[in-house]
C-alpha cells in the first residue's frame, strides 16, 4: 500500500487544484454567477444558457470544499452560488427551479425536472452545513415539499422525472438526448436519496427518514438487479423495467450513496442489509474494469463503451475504497489505487487545469467536450476527493 501520508497530500492538492481552477476560470463578473461553458482549451462560449445542475453543483463543491479544507476563498465562491441561484434559478411563482436560464439570467427553459430540484436541495444543504442560515434551510425544504407533493407517485412508490413549469404532465420526461423518455429513471431516484441524505444531517425530520428508507427500499427491490447486482435504468410507472444498458460508474456511484443513505438513519439492521448489497454492487461494477485501471463508461446489450469518462473513473475511487472499508479485501485498495494512477495519468489537464472529460478505448483525448458545461461541474471529481480523504484519515477497515 501507498503512504498514506503521501497519499493524502496528493488529494489535498488535487481538490485545491480543481477549486482553483473553478474560481479562476468560470466567474462570469459580466452577468452574474459562473460561466455557461468553457472549452477543453478554458475559452469561455460567449451566450452559453446556464443550467441548474451545474450551478447547484458548484454550491456543493465550494461548500463542501470549504467544510473539508477551511478555505475562506471557497467559502465566498459557495456565497456567490447561492446568491445567484436564489436571485435567478428559483422559481417564486410555482415553485422549485428553472432548468435553464440565458446568460443573462433569464428563464430559459422552466420545466421542473425533478432531478435539478434534487440537486438543488443538495448544494443549499451543504451550503448550510458551512453557514447556517434558516433562509437556506426554509428554501432547501420547500423544495423536498415540491418534489413530495408533485412527484412522489403514491400509487407504485417513487418518483416521476419531469412536470412543466406548473406542475403538469410533460411530454419530455428526458435529462438529456441520450436518455429514455420514461416516467422513472435510476439516476433521478439516486440523487434524490443522496439529497434527501444530506437534508436530514440538518433536520431530523421523521417523515424525510421514511422518505430515505422508501427511496432505500425503491433501489432494493426496484432499480437492483436480483441476479446481476447491476442497477436497472429507465422504468415504466409501475417500475416495468425498460432498459438492458449498464451503467458502471453509476453502479459504483450507488454502492456508497446506497451506504451512506443507511448509515445517517442510524438503524443497525438497515446499514447491515444495504451493506451486503453495496459490496455486491461493488463486485457487478468490476465487470468494467479496464487493464489501465480504469472504468469503462457502459455496456448496452453487447456493446462495450469502453470510452473512459472523468466521472466514471472519480466514482470508482471512492466506491473502491469504501468497499474495501467495508470488507477489509486488499483487491479493493489496489483497485482504487490503480484508478487513482489511470485519473492522475490520462484525465488530469496537467496543462490546462481541471480534468478531461474522458479519453477514448484507444487512449485519445475525447474531442468537443468542455471543461465546463451543462453537465460538466466540479462535482464528482472534487467530491471524490473529499470522500477520499475523509475514508484515508478515518481508522482502518469496519
Amino acid at each position: 500500500m501507498e503512504n498514506n501520508a503521501d497519499l493524502v497530500l496528493e488529494f489535498q492538492t488535487t481538490l485545491k487544484d480543481i477549486l482553483t481552477w473553478w474560481m479562476d476560470h468560470t466567474v462570469d463578473r459580466e452577468h452574474g454567477g459562473f460561466h455557461g461553458r468553457i472549452t477543453n482549451d478554458n475559452e469561455v462560449v460567449k451566450g452559453a444558457v446556464k443550467g441548474s445542475v451545474l450551478n447547484a453543483r458548484i454550491l456543493w463543491s465550494f461548500s463542501a470544499g470549504y467544510l473539508s479544507e477551511g478555505e475562506g476563498a471557497y467559502l465566498s465562491m459557495a456565497e456567490r452560488a447561492f446568491n445567484y441561484i436564489r436571485k435567478y434559478f428559483v422559481d417564486e411563482e410555482y415553485g422549485g427551479v428553472y432548468w435553464s436560464i440565458s446568460e443573462a439570467g433569464a428563464p430559459v427553459d422552466t420545466k421542473k425536472q425533478i432531478y435539478a430540484i434534487a440537486f438543488t436541495i443538495f448544494g443549499l444543504t451543504e451550503y448550510y452545513r458551512a453557514r447556517p442560515d434558516k433562509e437556506v434551510l426554509e428554501l432547501a425544504k420547500q423544495l423536498y415539499q415540491s418534489i413530495e407533493e408533485h412527484s412522489y407517485d403514491k400509487e407504485h412508490g417513487g418518483y416521476e422525472e419531469a412536470l412543466t413549469r406548473e406542475w403538469r404532465a410533460i411530454a419530455d420526461l428526458r435529462l438529456s438526448e441520450k436518455d429514455a423518455n420514461e416516467k422513472k429513471t435510476m439516476n433521478t431516484h439516486l440523487h434524490i436519496l443522496e439529497a434527501y441524505t444530506n437534508l436530514y444531517r440538518i433536520w431530523q425530520d421523521g417523515e424525510l427518514a421514511g422518505k430515505i428508507r422508501g427511496l432505500i427500499k425503491n433501489f432494493t427491490e426496484h432499480i437492483v438487479d436480483g441476479s446481476s447486482h447491476h442497477l436497472r435504468l429507465f422504468f415504466g410507472e409501475d417500475w416495468e423495467v425498460r432498459s438492458n444498458i449498464v451503467s458502471y460508474g453509476h453502479d459504483i456511484e450507488a454502492s456508497w450513496l446506497l451506504m451512506e443513505a443507511a448509515e445517517v438513519l442510524e438503524d443497525a439492521a438497515l446499514v447491515e442489509k444495504v451493506r451486503k448489497t453495496a459490496i455486491a454492487i461493488t463486485r457487478a461494477s468490476e465487470e468494467g474494469m479496464n487493464t489501465d485501471g480504469s472504468m469503462s463508461y457502459e455496456l448496452e446489450g453487447d456493446h462495450l463503451v469502453k470510452e473512459r469518462h472523468w466521472w466514471v473513473q472519480a466514482e470508482a475511487m471512492v466506491g473502491f475504497l469504501n468497499t474495501w472499508k467495508l470488507t477489509g479485501e486488499a483487491g479493493f485498495y489496489e483497485r482504487f489505487l490503480h484508478v487513482w494512477d489511470y485519473v492522475r495519468t490520462y484525465i488530469i489537464d496537467g496543462k490546462r487545469g481541471e480534468w478531461f472529460w474522458g479519453r477514448t478505448a484507444d487512449g485519445i483525448i475525447m474531442e468537443g467536450e468542455d471543461k465546463a458545461g451543462f453537465w460538466k461541474c466540479p462535482y464528482h471529481n472534487s467530491r471524490a476527493c473529499i470522500e477520499v480523504l475523509r475514508r484515508l484519515t478515518s481508522a482502518a477497515t469496519i
